[in-house]
């Protein structure tokens, strides 16, 4: 969840004259969709099966989370050079997670995938 955070930041502290993104019409909007959509699933990963129980819960915290996280990410872009906020990236963002997530609530079979990797990697770093 952190590595896919720090992209973000990452990438939005690039300056707008800098970055470079596909040409067809759209391609930024489907960019941060991917992002928050990917941040969405860390997030549900990062809850796995400790917390809450509720998986509409789960998803809904999911949600507010990236979108929190695109409220700050579209204020730290205020700050960098031929970069602007955008209520439309803002939404591209929330839109993204929202599909995830709800593909997450939807799909138990990658919920229990997602589950059992966490599981399995949890396990590597507890003691026998």
């Amino acid at each position: 969840m952190v590595i896919i955070m720090g992209t973000i930041f990452f990438l939005s502290h690039q300056s707008g004259d800098t970055l470079q993104l596909p040409t067809f019409p759209g391609a930024d909007k489907l960019a941060h969709m991917t992002a928050y959509g990917v941040l969405a699933l860390t997030v549900l990963w990062f809850y796995g099966d400790k917390g809450l129980k509720n998986p509409v819960r789960k998803a809904l915290v999911a949600v507010l989370f990236c979108l929190f996280y695109g409220i700050s990410d579209e204020f730290h872009q205020s700050f960098i050079a031929f970069r602007d906020v955008s209520i439309y990236d803002l939404l591209a963002d929330t839109a993204g997670a929202l599909c995830s997530s709800l593909v997450w609530l939807v799909n138990p079979a990658l919920q229990q995938k997602i589950l059992s990797f966490q599981n399995g990697l949890l396990s590597r770093f507890q003691s026998p």
